[in-house]
């Protein structure tokens, strides 16, 4: 049956129907919120897919370009693989919902968020949040939710939820905040060096929001939810288990707590090898290979409660680091003679190598999406290879992982990076990750700060990254012990990867993992302030002491700008029937040129004689002729009472053999020639626009 739900949120209507679309779907709502409406489906398997030890849960977020009007711009006229925003979105519906399904359940799962029509002031991202969690909510899926999910603002001192398109434009924060009625579950944000206090502050402010949204979720649930089925449940074997861990789990202890990564690895596979070869010994070969599977999950869950208690109970960490220790940092810039701008981050067994290009304005990223964005001048890639983690497989490119923490390095360094008018370039940073043992995305925050001032772009303030863990005692959620810079082991057995960039006044940009049920206001308060403690920390001993400040001349590598702005009536004049003139000016200096419809011209070049030629023959060609005016022309013809010469703008003037010299001129062969370069003055413009030129009078 069609029903339909509505509530009041942030001023506005937002509307839940069911039983209209969908029906063989596990779940299935349509959010309507303002002109937005966004279908959410969630659907999982019948059984659970075998030889798999986690959850497999797949989100989409499908964006059509119809929901704004548009027909697409590729050769094919339709959708191909999803947009950047799409893929981020996708993780952010993924992040605050994984944790809510039962560790052990091993169906297949997927949410499908289709956006079907966009209002830019109501945001498509949390409609499809909040869809998914309603869908998933009433669905027969075993789910442990709600959780809700609202967007948040800062403009004029002023936290806003849901901010409008006006509002997110003036907004110092872009904050995604999902929770349950009890914890945060997830927040995403980019920001304008945001305070502390007030990130927290805005956290809080979005908590009671979606507190309200949980409340109405569960009102809906109990009235069409589904009764959730049953299925199989995956866990380890606790006989198995209990031996292992009686007979190894000192060996176990020893082998974790092992400084290089390399090392500990090696000594987790010998202790791996040992209790297979003991189980083999004991109960034959047969028993162990039906019995191998078993014995690697003890193993690997016998390796995270040691590590989960070492910290825990001794507040001791594997590389013996305290827990607000930072591992051994380090850095160089300038390492790529030809690039624009290099730097080499190192934190631990983590390193990353940025890379800066500086291009021309036309090579902005062009974006075909349904915000109202169309373009962007900064672009951060990020590639993590096989390699880096010492595997041998084949780069398939950049995955949603990738794709997730170069957008969070992007966000990082845009606010601190200087106005279009102040540096008219597009710019580029890749980030290689060549060796990782954790927090990868804080050193290529890192290590792209340094390469931005490497390759002399002027920005406002250096920013650093750096990440904090968490893991608490599963008895008693109080007690937990909070990790600042975690390495891949306390990410992979921790509760939290709590990632903040930010300059030493405040944050830009924040990204939160979690596998437990949420986050409290303390945890979130501690995270804040270990991480501002930990950026100033790496600012002021490492990365200014290696760069102080950006460079102030750029590569001789870089493309050098020369920008004007002419009579935007003129820009025709300068580009010429088919792109004559302008082509003409390109082959003979060797420039690249950027004319925009306001009138702004970019002159582009390594070659400072080649631009300000470029530059002279479009002042030429734009020139305004004015009475009185001084110009530099060429001789164009000879005639007996005279020299026709092009004074620019497209326009001539006349210099009558009277007016070449104050001597007398008997022919004007003996002093002029076609192609001659000499400076007149107009000394007259007629009524029919004819110029009269002088050159005695000059």
């Amino acid at each position: 049956m069609f029903k339909t739900y509505s509530m009041q949120l942030a001023g506005r209507t937002l509307i839940i129907e069911n039983g209209k679309m969908a029906g063989l779907a596990n779940g299935s709502v349509l959010v309507k919120y303002g002109d937005t409406v966004v279908l959410a489906n969630v659907t999982a398997s019948k059984e659970p897919k075998e030889g798999i030890d986690f959850f497999p849960l797949s989100v989409e977020y499908e964006e059509r370009l119809y929901s704004v009007g548009k027909i697409p711009g590729s050769f094919q006229k339709k959708e191909g693989k999803p947009s950047e925003k799409a893929i981020l979105t996708s993780r952010a519906i993924d992040r605050p919902m994984r944790p809510l399904f039962p560790k052990d359940f091993r169906n297949d799962v997927v949410i499908d968020c289709l956006v079907l029509s966009v209002d830019q002031d109501n945001s498509p991202e949390v409609c499809a949040m909040i869809g998914a969690a309603t869908a998933t909510a009433i669905s027969d899926i075993p789910f442990n939710g709600p959780t809700a999910s609202v967007n948040v603002g800062y403009v004029n001192d002023e936290i806003i939820i849901n901010p409008t398109l006006n509002q997110r434009a003036e907004s110092r924060l872009n904050l995604t905040v999902a929770g349950t009625k009890t914890k945060i579950t997830m927040i995403e944000a980019g920001a304008n060096e945001i305070p502390d206090d007030i990130m927290l502050e805005a956290i809080k402010v979005a908590h009671v929001e979606i507190k309200r949204i949980c409340d109405f979720i569960e009102q809906i649930t109990k009235e069409i939810g589904k009764k959730k089925f049953e299925y199989k449940h995956f866990v380890t074997d606790e006989e198995l288990y209990f031996l292992i861990e009686q007979e190894y789990k000192t060996k176990m202890y020893e082998a974790v707590q092992a400084t290089d990564k390399e090392v500990r690895d090696a000594n987790i596979e010998n202790l791996t090898e040992q209790i297979e070869a003991s189980y083999c010994e004991k109960n034959g070969e047969d028993a162990l290979e039906e019995k191998k599977q078993d014995i690697e999950d003890c193993i690997y869950k016998l390796e995270k409660k040691c590590v989960r208690e070492m910290i825990l109970n001794e507040h001791k960490r594997v590389d013996g680091r305290a827990v607000d220790e930072i591992r051994p940092l380090s850095c160089e810039v300038g390492l790529l003679p030809r690039t624009h701008g290099s730097a080499l981050f190192t934190r631990g067994q983590t390193q990353v190598l940025s890379v800066a290009t500086l291009g021309m304005k036309s090579e902005e990223q062009i974006l075909d999406g349904i915000d109202e964005e169309e373009s962007k001048r900064y672009m951060h890639h990020y590639n993590f290879p096989g390699y880096s983690v010492g595997e041998a497989k084949t780069s398939r490119g950049p995955g949603r992982r990738e794709i997730g923490h170069g957008a969070l390095a992007e966000k990082a360094l845009v606010p601190v990076l200087p106005s279009e008018e102040e540096f008219p370039y597009s710019i580029r940073v890749v980030s290689e990750v060549l060796s990782s043992n954790g927090s990868t995305s804080q050193a290529s925050i890192c290590g792209s700060t340094l390469a931005l001032m490497d390759a002399g772009v002027p920005i406002k303030k250096p920013v650093a990254g750096i990440s904090t863990g968490l893991v608490t005692d599963s008895e008693n959620p109080d007690n937990y012990i909070m990790l600042t810079d975690i390495q891949g082991l306390e990410d992979f057995f921790g509760d939290m990867d709590f990632k903040v960039g930010g300059t030493k006044d405040g944050i830009t940009a924040i990204q939160v993992d979690i596998k437990i049920d949420g986050l409290t206001y303390d945890i979130i308060k501690e995270a804040f302030e270990r991480t501002r403690k930990a950026r100033e920390y790496i600012l002021d001993e490492v990365m200014l002491k290696v760069l102080p400040k950006p460079r102030e001349s750029m590569s001789k590598y870089a493309p050098k700008i020369i920008n004007i702005t002419i009579n935007p009536e003129k820009i025709r004049d300068v580009i010429g029937t088919g792109g004559k003139v302008i082509n003409k000016i390109i082959a003979e200096t060797g420039v690249k040129i950027d004319i925009e419809d306001d009138g702004k011209v970019f002159i582009y070049s390594t070659d400072s004689e080649g631009a300000n030629k470029a530059l002279k023959m479009i002042e030429d060609i734009t020139r305004e002729i004015e009475n009185n005016g001084i110009y530099e022309g060429t001789v164009t013809k000879i005639m007996p009472f005279g020299a026709f010469v092009d004074v620019g703008g497209g326009k001539e003037g006349l210099l009558h053999i009277s007016k070449i010299s104050k001597k007398r001129v008997a022919k004007i062969e003996d002093v002029l020639h076609v192609g001659d370069k000499i400076t007149v003055k107009v000394y007259e413009i007629d009524d029919q626009g004819r110029i009269n030129l002088t050159k005695k009078d000059v």
